[in-house]
This record gives structure tokens, sequence and C-alpha cells, in this order.
């Protein structure tokens, strides 16, 4: 992250745990040698690996699988000014094991909107960072002014 900016940074654990409290992140990806940004719904395997079900035909699977990506996602309570943010960042990869695409048919998150063809995308996590603001005071004790 950005060492000296006044938020505590996270460890791989603390920034794992953070992930399980979130429902909605984002994946970053390249589409069209451009920088692109999709929310999407997740699941956090024990692994770590970050887990995402979609539609087999869509864009995202082409850009993603076989490409190194990040995951983002946050949490801000802007009154309490204060919220934390964690990135994965890894290969992506389709599911391709057919036992194991029924298992997280069963067992994995659900898609927003169901197709008739879904498959899993697997980010492992070779990289994870995180940091946090608490009750609106940076790392060094100071009040983030209003």
């Amino acid at each position: 992250m950005y060492r000296n900016d006044g938020f505590r940074e996270l460890n791989r654990q603390e920034s794992l745990r953070q992930l399980t409290e979130a429902t909605v992140g984002r994946i970053v990806h390249t589409r069209d040698a451009l920088p692109a940004v999709l929310p999407v719904n997740f699941l956090l395997e024990e692994s770590g690996a970050v887990l995402l079900r979609t539609s087999a035909s869509s864009e995202l699977v082409r850009a993603v699988d076989g490409a190194v990506v990040a995951f983002e996602a946050d949490e801000v309570d802007v009154a309490a000014r204060s919220g934390w943010s964690v990135v994965v960042t890894g290969s992506a990869s389709v599911v391709t094991d057919p036992d194991e695409h029924e298992h997280l048919v069963r067992t994995g998150p659900r898609s927003w909107v169901p197709w008739p063809v879904e498959v899993f995308v697997r980010i492992e996590p070779e990289l994870v960072t995180g940091r946090e603001l608490v009750g609106g005071r940076t790392l060094y004790g100071i009040n983030v002014p209003s």
C-alpha cells in the first residue's frame, strides 16, 4: 500500500478477515488495453481465493481467464469517518473440473442475473493488501479534518 499515508496497514490475515464481511467487490482487469472495473458479488474461499460466478459467454470471462487481475472490496462509514479497503491481486482462471463445478453450483456465490450456462472464476491470492481508518483518526493519532 502507500506507506506514511496515515492509514493502518492490515496484514494478510486481517485483510482476508475483512473480506468475509463484504458481499460486493470490484474486479479490475484489462479491456481493449485499458483498465476496466466491474462490480461483482463473490465468495471468499478458505484458501483466500476469491470466487465469482458469471455467464459462460460473458466478456468478463474472456477478459480474465488466465490473466492477472485485481479484486477490491471495502466498507466505509462516512458518519464515523472510518473504513477499510482490501485488494487481492492474482491469476484468474475459470473452474473447468466438472465435479468441482457441480459442487460450486450448490455452495458457491449466486449470480445477480442467472444465465443458462454459468461458470466460476477463481482469483488466486498472490498478493493481499489492506488498510483501514478507524474513527476518523490517522495512524499518527491526528483527527481527519472535517
